[in-house]
């Protein structure tokens, strides 16, 4: 597994704001990709998918 690449994909993705995030937490669980994801192998993809979750965690739990 490519970890620079998961990192990057989820700093890429925070970026575009918590709407967007929760969204392609479901289309990655849905089993699609999403820009920029396209070449990630199942574990990437599963890695960025638990990541983003748990960053979202914490948004969640401030509320």
């Amino acid at each position: 597994m490519n970890q620079k690449k998961v990192m990057q994909a989820i700093e890429s993705i925070c970026s575009t704001g918590c709407s967007s995030v929760n969204a392609i937490i479901k289309t990655l669980e849905s089993g699609k990709t999403v820009v920029g994801t396209e070449d990630f192998t199942e574990a990437e993809i599963n890695e960025l998918t638990i990541e983003l979750k748990s960053i979202m965690a914490v948004y969640e739990n401030k509320n």
